[in-house]
């Protein structure tokens, strides 16, 4: 089996780039030294791109990232032009995130739209972070800041002049986890095959939806290996394509769920630190009372989440033809969620099966 899949930019031919590039930034001429896909980016494409600008405001040497589509993208993500609107809402909040340059909705100029950011150094692999022998020095200051970071998303909040750019995202009708629960359910109706255990851990978030809190904006992918770390600091947090209105717990469960500890699970905060430090840290920066135990019911939906997604992931490759080992892979992750999700239920519940 391969491990690679067609790819929307081509190294060989920049030049439509370089123009475009170059006409949107008004500088004289742009010249692309190497162009490199980075690691990662099942949904979305990721390319490093080392530049010279010659005049205007960039002038000098520059290295971006440029983002665009994978072959296929999950329906539920953002194209480019959304998600470069909701990055430069955050970063006029001051979330820290590398700075959004320009969008392009123009497919012709490499075969899809695109957007450009800056580059930051860091890492961002997750089994990495989780694993790294320093961890014990900084997973407790980089969950803290994470969780500091994420009160300032949250405070984005429909109807205030801060989120003018936002007015494309729908706000739901439903209290926001049933409008989660109704959003799954529409991912998995063109799902290849059922999942009755999906269905029933469904069923039960639409019975035991809690009481909605304030609607605010909502990363949808707040998770270890979707920011980076430098020299053990938080640099960027990245991948904001899930971006949506919502339930603030929504960011939290998903950042605290099993799925996204990678193996470290003794570190309940996305594998580099206790749950209570992730937790305390966002109460203290945001206007909002978290308890831990408001969580379960959003760990719960995020082991759906995840199932969901992955059985998407898995038909790009069982349905779709996309040949990519990063597809099978994923494909095999929602019997390991479904059960999480179940023993959650069951752990909630406190009626322990038989």
């Amino acid at each position: 089996m391969s491990t690679s899949r067609s790819r929307t930019l081509d190294p060989a031919n920049l030049d439509p780039l370089v123009t475009y590039l170059a006409r949107a930034l008004g500088a004289e001429r742009i010249r692309v030294l190497s162009a490199e896909l980075l690691s990662g980016g099942a949904v979305q494409e990721n390319w490093s791109l080392d530049v010279e600008v010659v005049g205007g405001q960039r002038t000098g040497p520059a290295r971006w990232v440029l983002r665009t589509d994978a072959a296929a993208r999950l329906p539920v993500s953002l194209d480019r032009t959304g998600e470069f609107a909701v990055l430069q809402t955050a970063n006029a909040a001051g979330v820290r995130i590398a700075e959004p340059i320009l969008e392009c909705a123009d497919a012709a100029v490499i075969g899809a739209p695109f957007m450009l950011q800056a580059f930051l150094p860091g890492t961002a692999q997750a089994r990495r972070l989780v694993r790294a022998p320093d961890l014990a020095a900084w997973g407790g200051d980089v969950a803290a800041d994470l969780a500091r970071q994420l009160a300032k998303i949250h405070a984005i909040r429909p109807g205030l002049n801060s989120a003018e750019r936002l007015s494309f995202l729908p706000q739901p009708l439903l209290p926001p986890a049933r409008a989660e629960v109704a959003r799954l359910r529409g991912m998995l109706d063109g799902a290849g095959e059922a999942r009755p255990a999906l269905e029933y851990a469904l069923s039960w978030l639409d019975q035991n939806a809690p009481a909605p809190n304030l609607l605010c904006l909502v990363h949808g992918d707040y998770r270890t290996g979707n920011y980076m770390v430098a020299d053990g600091q938080l640099s960027a947090i990245l991948d904001w394509e899930f971006a949506h209105w919502g339930d603030p717990l929504e960011d939290i469960g998903w950042f605290c769920a099993r799925c996204w500890r990678f193996g470290n699970d003794a570190m309940e905060a996305g594998g580099i630190a206790r749950r209570d430090v992730f937790v305390d840290a966002y109460a203290r920066a945001s206007d909002l009372s978290v308890r831990p135990s408001d969580i379960g019911y959003w760990e719960v939906m995020a082991a759906v989440k995840w199932a969901a997604i992955a059985v998407l992931q898995g038909d790009r490759y069982r349905k779709g033809g996309e040949d990519a080992i990063e597809l099978v892979l994923t494909g095999l992750m929602p019997s390991e969620m479904e059960l999480d999700a179940l023993l959650l239920i069951e752990q909630l519940e406190g009626t322990p099966s038989q």
